[in-house]
């Protein structure tokens, strides 16, 4: 059997599995709950597992081949108990992974070979594209407001680069993007996904042409 991890830091290790890249915080709070941080991190970065790094005020995170390896020995393993806390479903999900492991040997896959194909099989859009197609998606009104905490899990892409083009777009008049005038609404996500430009975090877009 493999070295346990917690519920979430499993969690986290299939999640990035599944996804096949870099996967930053705000995208991982949007897809399973919670983000990856302090302790549970820091365990996974050290064993190896998982590649962190700061991107702006918050973490990408993505398997490393060691952790592929982790995850490929977790769902081969004979019936596994679920880490704990346990529930009905997460006992009913190991063996449903149990039996996707069974014929994924039989084909000699790689867990790589599944799950990277499904990324790669995407389009390949322009970015900037992507940002305007999301933020025609989340606005309610011509030239609205959106935030960022929303925009960004809609991207599929790592947070270093969403920052690069959206800093770009702003210096060419081509999208606006302004503090939270109510600070006080603001939670750690929304701090999470802000960029910050000209020292300052800006944690809402809106586009006037789209």
């Amino acid at each position: 059997m493999t070295d346990r991890l917690g519920h979430r830091q499993t969690a986290a290790m299939f999640t990035l599995m599944v996804l096949g890249r870099e996967v930053p915080n705000p995208e991982l709070k949007e897809l399973v709950g919670f983000t990856l941080t302090g302790k549970e991190r820091t365990q996974l970065n050290d064993s190896g597992y998982v590649d962190s790094e700061k991107s702006g005020r918050t973490f990408v995170h993505q398997l490393t081949d060691s952790g592929w390896a982790w995850c490929e020995k977790e769902l081969g393993a004979k019936k596994p108990p679920p880490p704990r806390p346990q529930s009905t479903l997460c006992t009913v999900l190991y063996l449903v992974l149990g039996g996707f492991d069974d014929f994924r040997r039989a084909r000699n896959l790689r867990l790589a070979d599944v799950f990277g194909a499904v990324v790669s099989s995407a389009p390949a859009e322009d970015l900037e594209s992507r940002i305007r197609v999301a933020y025609r998606e989340l606005v309610k009104e011509p030239r609205g407001w959106v935030g960022l905490v929303d925009l960004r899990p809609k991207l599929g892409a790592p947070a270093a680069e969403v920052d690069a083009v959206l800093k770009r777009l702003s210096s060419e008049g081509k999208v606006h993007l302004v503090p939270e005038d109510n600070r006080k609404a603001l939670t750690a996500a929304d701090h999470e996904a802000a960029i910050r430009i000209g020292g300052e975090d800006n944690h809402l877009l809106s586009i006037e042409a789209l």
